[in-house]
């Protein structure tokens, strides 16, 4: 399973081979022995080119969760007796890395010595695949979320908080209630980015009408507004007077403005938050070490 998994990667035997740093003649085996065994073809040999067949396909579908969860049985026999031991790949969205992991990575290598920790930053979306996948052994992430197929552990509740300009209007309160948030130019990160879906449907009123409203369903009608690749350019973008945004407090705490030029204040609203979260595979032999780091986390 392993040989189709990288023969469909490299889509050569040649470079599956050294991938698996065996002889080209030993990967081809293989792949015929498991032929044999199935009793049909999984590879189409034509022309020089490596195509698996529907049955081919199928199997490396399915081969995926098996080689992930044998992954995990063979690391969590290593480190039975010894937690966070070893190799251990994390996944973390890029609106919560930078802010929480540095003091957290020293306290988990004074802790744990043996511990060697891979980290992927990207988002949401990505990181669940690579999870599924068993390319990652767990990740941090924001709820909400669909968490089909995966369990969690909580770390901690991250507040949700509006930037504007210095000296505009809005700042001049000590907070901002989220309807005001409908009249201005908004400056959000980019589509894919869970931190816009949060923060907007961490903005709701009730209408005049009785009926409740969000700034997420108010934005999607009237065109949006800006949109910014990561937290920094967002920040400028507000500091030059563009507009306002919508930031998470453990980035303005961890000094991501350094600026004069922007203000922060909190939204009045009750649940302008997210939740981050460790999550991970449902079943992983590597859950209580899933469980073990986001405690650690959390302190």
């Amino acid at each position: 399973m392993q040989y189709l998994k990288l023969l469909a990667e490299h889509k050569s035997f040649g470079g599956a081979a050294e991938a698996a740093f065996v002889s080209q003649p030993a990967l081809s085996s293989g792949i015929a022995e498991l032929e044999k065994i199935l009793g049909v073809r999984v590879v189409d040999r034509s022309r020089g080119q490596v195509i698996l067949t529907a049955v081919g396909e199928e199997m490396l579908k399915r081969s995926e969760d098996i080689l992930a969860r044998t992954e995990d049985l063979v690391e969590a026999a290593r480190g039975a007796n010894r937690p966070l031991t070893g190799r251990f790949r994390l996944g973390v969205i890029p609106t919560v890395a930078p802010f929480l992991l540095p003091k957290a990575l020293l306290k988990l290598r004074h802790e744990f010595p043996d511990l060697r920790l891979f980290l992927r930053e990207d988002q949401t979306a990505r990181l669940i695949t690579s999870l599924k996948s068993g390319a990652l052994d767990a990740a941090v992430i924001a709820l909400p979320y669909d968490l089909s197929g995966l369990d969690s552990a909580f770390i901690c509740k991250d507040e949700i908080v509006a930037a504007t300009p210095f000296g505009h209007h809005l700042s001049m309160g000590s907070r901002i209630s989220p309807e005001d948030l409908k009249h201005e130019e908004l400056i959000l990160l980019e589509d894919g980015h869970c931190l816009r879906d949060h923060a907007l449907a961490a903005c709701s009123w009730t209408s005049p009408t009785g009926t409740s409203e969000s700034l997420s369903t108010y934005t999607a009608s009237h065109g949006g507004g800006f949109a910014a690749t990561s937290l920094n350019t967002l920040v400028q973008m507000v500091g030059s007077g563009l507009g306002v945004s919508l930031l998470p407090a453990m980035a303005v705490e961890s000094g991501l403005i350094k600026s004069s030029e922007v203000s922060v204040r909190p939204l009045a609203s009750d649940h302008a938050f997210r939740d981050i979260v460790v999550i991970w595979r449902a079943g992983s032999s590597r859950a209580a070490e899933a469980r073990l780091l986001a405690e650690k986390l959390k302190e």
